[in-house]
């Protein structure tokens, strides 16, 4: 067994998460100078009628696929290859990354005063054996005046965040209840992560 994984992952919450584990990563990014284009974006295009818990599944198993290929393709070292994604759903509405402001605050009037989902899937690689995992969480918010969505979204925390918050930052003091999984909500949960490392024999 390698002592390192690769991390297929831009968020550094992720990252920071993997170390709070004691699992020592190297970042497996797509797009490197010289290597194959890759549309991110396409791979997380929502398929029509598919459910929040249906899509943040398909999505991280094809992150894992891409970062698979990636890795063949630049002939790295083995290592067991992790992503994650994280969605909020507002009952069957899935709350994507907003694209500007007047979209973050949009999802956030939605968020107001309700209780919503924060699902993670997370997906484990090593070899020819291949595991995944589901965190469902619930957080609601209390309600919030148009202002302190304006200043919210002027702090720029919601952009690069599903459903435009990170609950690590300035919205933990919008955040009335949360249940469930603290770091599943920040973008990966640790005690499923840590469960399917111990399932491919890593010890933690």
């Amino acid at each position: 067994m390698p002592d390192f994984i690769y991390l297929a992952s831009q968020s550094p919450r992720r990252s920071q998460l993997l170390q709070q584990l004691g699992v020592r990563h190297e970042l497996l990014l797509p797009n490197a100078p010289g290597d194959v284009p890759e549309d991110a974006e396409a791979i997380e295009a929502v398929l029509p009628g598919e459910t929040p818990r249906d899509y943040v599944q398909r999505v991280t198993a094809l992150k894992l696929d891409a970062a698979v290929a990636r890795w063949a393709r630049r002939g790295l070292l083995p290592a067991p290859v992790l992503t994650s994604d994280t969605t909020v759903a507002l009952g069957a509405e899935i709350l994507g990354k907003p694209e500007d402001a007047a979209q973050a605050q949009t999802m956030l009037r939605k968020l107001s005063g309700q209780t919503h989902e924060v699902l993670t899937a997370v997906a484990l690689q090593h070899g020819a054996q291949r595991l995944q995992a589901l965190s469902v969480s619930k957080v609601r918010f209390m309600a919030m005046s148009d202002a302190q969505i304006a200043a919210y979204v002027a702090s720029g925390e919601p952009f690069g965040k599903a459903g435009a918050y990170g609950v690590q930052g300035l919205a933990a003091a919008m955040i009335e209840h949360i249940e469930g999984s603290y770091s599943g909500i920040m973008g990966l949960p640790v005690f499923e992560t840590a469960q399917l490392l111990r399932q491919i024999g890593w010890k933690l």
